[in-house]
């Protein structure tokens, strides 16, 4: 056996938040993940397959399927997994356009929006102290890999905004559209809790209340996911400012 008890024990363990502060490290899983965390300079502490693989000159260390179910967060494993230190948070930078994430609960909606800043060129992520973990297992898999681009911080937002001389955009469901607004290049958009929206607190600090509009005829959805939105919100951003 190539991988040890104890590092069966650490690597189980790291499903765990606490395990993860405690030791400063997170779990990835699969070779896209994987890779694309190696091709961003993160060097794997730990890094397992099935079979035979090699990342940009990190070699796997070869273990059987039985071995690499019991080290998987997922039910049903991937041909590869890597453990790497969590990086230094570094202070946020007020300038650009932040996203800021009011209480999501979901890791696939975090992990979800992770890769949509990546892909909107949004290198910040400031997050409410209840947003979930993005070293979550969950989280890192939707992210793809874009959690090594992405720098997320976890803030109280009030006092944040409070000093940011940033205007401030919430997603709301009653605002103005979205479609009809001017928006700059740099600025902060909140976006609330899946089931809750933006508190009540942090919405009368907004500048801006925006919303995207309902089309079709019975208009019965209530809401849209919070990543989806999120999307649609930083695709307009961008349009309009070509930024």
């Amino acid at each position: 056996m190539l991988i040890s008890k104890s590092q069966i024990k650490l690597i189980t363990g790291l499903q765990q938040k606490k395990y993860r502060d405690k030791y400063g490290l997170f779990v990835a899983e699969g070779p896209k993940v994987i890779s694309e965390l190696i091709q961003s300079g993160m060097i794997p502490e730990m890094f397992f397959a099935s079979e035979t693989l090699s990342v940009a000159g990190s070699s796997a260390i070869l273990i059987t399927p039985g071995e690499l179910q019991k080290i998987s967060m997922l039910k049903t494993a991937n041909n590869s997994l890597a453990v790497f230190k969590t990086p230094k948070v570094s202070p946020i930078q007020t300038r650009g356009l932040i996203v800021a994430l009011d209480a999501i609960r979901d890791p696939g909606n975090l992990g979800t929006i992770i890769r949509l800043c990546d892909w909107f060129g949004v290198s910040q992520l400031v997050c409410s102290t209840d947003t979930v973990d993005c070293y979550n297992p969950k989280v890192i898999q939707a992210t793809m890999g874009s959690i090594a681009r992405v720098q997320v911080n976890y803030t109280n937002l009030s006092e944040f905004i409070q000093q940011s001389d940033l205007e401030v955009f919430g997603a709301v469901m009653s605002g103005e559209t979205v479609y009809e607004c001017k928006l700059p290049s740099e600025g902060i958009l909140v976006m609330g809790n899946e089931a809750n929206g933006i508190s009540v607190a942090l919405e009368q600090q907004l500048n801006h209340r925006i919303t995207i509009p309902r089309f079709g005829e019975l208009q019965a959805t209530e809401s849209l996911n919070v990543a989806t939105a999120t999307g649609i919100l930083l695709s307009e951003f961008r349009r309009l400012t070509g930024k």
